[in-house]
């Protein structure tokens, strides 16, 4: 799900960027790439030109979580299995372009993205994949010292770069461990 999740962004992201600045051609103008492992590849500076979309953490959303372990079926069963994951993402999006005006300008856009559009669903988006009911991306701010601990942990040079939550990613497995019928009424035997 989540490579769905984010791949979709991309994709909503890439278009967008597409029509910004006039390109009919196909050209990626962003793409998901793991930032800290493509920055060390022994590539052309020139090959390393572009906007990226990183994953920096995952983190379970406890609050959206069902206690329960069942659920109830429309025929009054109950199918006893874990409920749904709620996952929220923590995405970086960063700009490397040979002239630093335009990946602030990338960045720009890339904000501009979402102000315009922070919630993805089935109705808005239709090519919102099925599994995913809907996306919710917030702008995350952290500290300078978190910005700094989190390029030295990737072990990359700064780039121009935000940071966005995006919420309510599911993961679900839809094996269940039993069925059984609902409780109706107790009976008690007594034996004396």
């Amino acid at each position: 799900m989540i490579d769905k999740a984010l791949d979709f962004i991309c994709k909503q992201m890439n278009t967008y960027l597409q029509l910004k600045y006039s390109i009919t051609d196909g050209t990626s103008l962003i793409q998901l790439e793991n930032i800290a492992w493509y920055e060390s590849q022994d590539t052309n500076t020139a090959d390393k030109s572009n906007a990226f979309i990183s994953l920096v953490n995952v983190e379970e959303d406890r609050i959206s979580k069902s206690p329960e372990n069942y659920i109830r079926n429309p025929n009054g069963s109950l199918t006893y299995k874990n409920p749904k994951v709620f996952l929220n993402l923590y995405l970086l999006f960063s700009a490397n372009l040979p002239v630093y005006e335009e990946s602030l300008k990338r960045l720009s856009y890339i904000i501009q993205f979402f102000q315009n559009q922070n919630v993805f669903t089935t109705i808005t988006n239709p090519s919102l994949p099925p599994e995913i009911d809907q996306l919710i991306c917030d702008l995350y701010t952290i500290s300078f010292q978190d910005l700094n601990n989190l390029w030295g942990v990737m072990g990359s040079k700064y780039l121009p770069s935000v940071i966005y939550k995006v919420r309510l990613v599911t993961i679900n497995e839809d094996f269940a461990f039993a069925q059984a019928g609902v409780i109706k009424s107790i009976t008690i035997n007594s034996t004396q």
